[in-house]
Formats: structure tokens, C-alpha cells, sequence
């Protein structure tokens, strides 16, 4: 075997020794501490998916409460939170995926790379299916997983390039709303003047029946009746096998048909835009103090109207589904890209100014992200469901937010005693382990530095 046969028959089979996992002196602080920030925030949403049925996350009128301090709360959370802590989380997944690949490809690794970043994301597609059908069915990993899977030939491409096709993807998932919307009025149209006639005692052609079986199959996820409703807190409420079968029905609903109609676009230009962003410079605090400052002023002034605007014209609208593409789905992008910027900007401030008391919480929480990702969803179905405290539907909306307290005061205690003694979370272990084929280090050594390093300060 010649020389050359042999380097490289050794590199695709031990890729482990020029790519290896990244080491605590590698690590990025700011974007641990951002991803800690929107894994935090991202729980502020999914309470309500946790704790109350499907469709009370977008209306309250359907649950939960659309007066008081319930839709105050509702109000407070389409404005501040949708859509914009999962839109820095999700940016952070590309970012990982630039570090990762630039991070191998400097040390040499050649076609390892790619060895290691695609299984590294098919074994988080099968995570994200564990999650999703055994503990919660809103999970996000495996929608993360299918779409990284794509995102490997953007690895080379510019910054500009990366944002400017974020950009698109993103006008093109805003305006797949507003088609959604227009085709769902005539159908929501059609379908009403058929019930109409059949009120009338005419016979129906097929294709007004068919008018009335599409609004039905709409209305049926998005606005379920007082009977569905109460099946599906019965369901909650009942024990895991009970559960089981609900959340993967649910788990379904979001892997195939939400996920081809609503979510690629949305997901492949925020994890697009993450890479570019990556390589600008903006997620590891190396931009100016008068970037930053822009990125908050332009994304809260801009950002939080347009939220609140469409959050109250929708309500105004009475929570029809229609109303809420046009409404929310045409503006929500904008909107949480401003508003989650300007989060970004305070983050990296906080960064830049040596605010240690501030990001080193929340980076001990983003060095185990998946580990308290998961942890969350264990938590909040024990307290929620029927094999665990059976609290589900019997909290009021602004009640949960309690329950967000309590979840964030275990991430945030349990994150830095368990990095005190060992090196990665426990999921994240696993998922190195997965992904290099050899099983990793955990504990840490006496000698291991027992602090985050000092971040550089531009």
C-alpha cells in the first residue's frame, strides 16, 4: 500500500484523531451565554404547550383565557417572545455547524469532516425522535436534524452570501403565509356557503362536500371543538400510555405535514442566516459597541410594533386561523429577526462589558443546552401530565409562568455543579460519544480548570 493509500485509509478510519470534540479553552463564551439565554427564553412559549391544549399557544380565545391578565399575558409573550428566542436558537444550531466544519477543516480533517457533521446530525435526528414521541411531542431537534442535513455545501460560502439567502428564504416563507392565508379564506368561504345550502336540505356536489372536509381538517387542529378539547385534556390527564398515543400523534403533525407546510422555510433561513452571521462576527462579540446598540435600537423600535400590531389586529379578528397568516404569519418573521436581533445586541453588550454575574450563568445553562432542553420537557410532563402531578389545563395562562420560574432556577443551580465536576452535560456526552464513535472523557481531572476562560474583549 503506498504512502498516500495509507494517510489516507487512517483518516477515514481513526478521523477521531484530527477531529475531536471541542475542549473548554475552545469554547466561545458569548455564544454559550446566548444560547443559555434563548434556551430559557424559549421555554416562555412552550409553557403553554406543555400545560395547556394544542391550539391555546396561538388563540386564547380557545383556551386559557382572552381577558384580564390571561390575554395580557398572551399579548406580553406575541410580542416579547414568539417566535424570537427559537430564532436565536435556532441561528446558534448554523453557528455550530460553521465552528464545527471550520474548526475541522483548519486542523486538516479533509472528507472526516463531513464523516463526523453528518453524524453527528443524524444521530440528533434520532434524538429528536426520542424526544418527541417517549417525552414531548414539541420537539424541535428533529426538524434541526433533517434540515442540517442540507447544509453542508453552504459551509464555503461567504457571510454575505449566507445572509442574503436567509433573506430570501425568509420573504419566501412570509409570503408562503400569505398565500396560505388567501387559499384558507376561499376555502373557509367555500365551505361555509356549502353548509349553507345543506341548512337548506339540498343535496351537496362532491366538491362542496370536499369544500366542508378541508375547513373541517383545518378547523379540527386549529380550532377544535368543545369535545375535542375535552378528549384531549382527558388524554393529558390519563397516564404515559394514555400520553403516548396523543404525542406522537402530535409528534407526527409537526415531523410531516406542519413540517413541509410551515416549518422547512422557516427553519432552513434562520439556520442559513445563523452561518452567515457566524462568519460576520456578530455571535462571538467581536462587533463594535455602535453595532450592537444599533442591532437593539432598530430591532425593539421597529421590531416590538409590528409584533404588537399584528398580535391585536389578529385579536380583533376573533382568532380566526386565516386572520392569523395574514395577520402574524405575513409579519412574523420581520418581526421576531428585529426583535430577536436586538436580544443578540443586549447579549453581546453584556459580553463585551465584562458582565461575568450576568453571562456566566446563562452560559453554564448553553454548554448543556441539549441536556437541560430535555431536561425541561422531563420536567414540565411530569408536573403536567397524568403519570406526574396532573396539572394539565388547570393552571390559568399567566399561572405557568410560575412554573417557567421554577424550571429556570433548576437549569440554572444544576447547570454549574454538574460542570464542576464533569466536562460535558449528560446528553451532551452521549451525543459526542455518538458522533466521534469513541467514548468520550467525563469527569473532569483535578487538574481541569474549574472556570469558564476569560472572555476576549474586543
Amino acid at each position: 500500500m503506498s504512502a498516500s493509500a495509507r494517510q489516507y485509509n487512517e483518516l477515514i478510519m481513526s478521523p477521531t484523531e484530527t477531529v475531536h470534540p471541542v475542549v473548554e479553552s475552545e469554547r466561545i463564551h458569548s455564544v454559550d451565554a446566548l444560547r443559555g439565554f434563548s434556551l430559557l427564553g424559549i421555554l416562555l412559549l412552550n409553557i403553554v404547550s406543555f400545560g395547556m391544549p394544542f391550539t391555546a399557544y396561538m388563540s386564547p380565545a380557545a383556551y386559557g383565557g382572552a381577558e384580564g391578565a390571561n390575554f395580557t399575558t398572551w399579548l406580553i409573550a406575541m410580542t416579547f417572545w414568539d417566535g424570537k428566542m427559537r430564532c436565536i436558537f435556532s441561528m446558534l444550531f448554523g453557528t455550530g455547524t460553521i465552528i464545527l466544519l471550520e474548526r475541522a477543516e483548519k486542523r486538516g480533517a479533509g472528507i472526516a469532516a463531513a464523516d463526523i457533521y453528518f453524524r453527528r446530525t443524524m444521530w440528533l435526528i434520532l434524538f429528536g425522535l426520542f424526544h418527541a414521541h417517549l417525552i414531548w411531542g414539541g420537539d424541535i431537534l428533529y426538524s434541526y436534524g433533517v434540515i442540517g442535513l442540507l447544509l453542508f455545501p453552504f459551509r464555503k460560502a461567504s457571510a454575505y452570501a449566507l445572509i442574503l439567502t436567509g433573506i430570501i428564504l425568509i420573504v419566501a416563507h412570509s409570503l408562503q403565509n400569505v398565500g396560505g392565508a388567501i387559499a384558507l379564506r376561499e376555502v373557509a368561504a367555500k365551505a361555509k356557503e356549502a353548509k349553507a345550502i345543506e341548512a337548506r336540505g339540498v343535496s351537496l356536489t362532491p366538491e362542496q362536500k370536499k369544500s366542508i372536509s378541508e375547513w373541517n381538517s383545518v378547523a379540527g387542529n386549529f380550532a377544535p371543538s368543545k369535545k375535542e378539547i375535552d378528549e384531549e385534556l382527558a388524554d393529558h390527564r390519563g397516564g404515559w400510555i394514555r400520553n403516548l398515543k396523543r404525542r406522537s400523534g402530535e409528534a407526527m403533525l409537526f415531523e410531516f405535514t406542519m413540517f413541509f407546510q410551515i416549518m422547512f422555510l422557516d427553519i432552513l433561513g434562520m439556520l442559513i442566516m445563523g452561518m452567515g452571521l457566524a462568519k460576520a462576527g456578530v455571535f462571538d462579540a467581536s462587533r463594535t459597541y455602535r453595532f450592537y446598540t444599533a442591532m437593539i435600537a432598530v430591532g425593539f423600535g421597529l421590531g416590538l410594533p409590528l409584533n404588537y400590531l399584528a398580535a391585536t389586529k389578529w385579536a380583533a379578528a376573533h382568532y380566526n386561523f386565516p386572520d392569523y397568516l395574514g395577520y402574524v404569519g405575513s409579519t412574523s418573521d420581520p418581526g421576531r429577526f428585529l426583535v430577536a436581533g436586538a436580544y443578540i445586541g443586549c447579549i453581546m453588550i453584556a459580553v463585551k462589558l465584562g458582565w461575568r454575574w450576568l453571562t456566566v450563568p446563562l452560559a453554564n445553562v448553553g454548554r448543556m443546552a441539549l441536556s437541560n432542553y430535555l431536561l425541561t420537557s422531563i420536567l414540565c410532563t411530569w408536573f403536567f401530565n397524568g403519570y406526574g402531578l396532573g396539572y394539565f389545563g388547570k393552571l390559568e395562562r399567566y399561572q405557568l409562568y410560575w412554573v417557567v420560574l421554577a424550571v429556570w432556577t433548576i437549569n440554572l443551580v444544576w447547570s454549574p455543579l454538574w460542570l464542576s465536576r464533569f466536562r460535558y452535560g449528560p446528553a451532551e456526552w452521549l451525543w459526542r460519544s455518538l458522533t466521534y464513535w469513541q467514548r468520550q472523557p467525563m469527569r473532569r481531572r483535578v487538574s481541569d480548570a474549574n472556570s469558564l476562560p476569560e472572555p476576549a474583549v474586543p
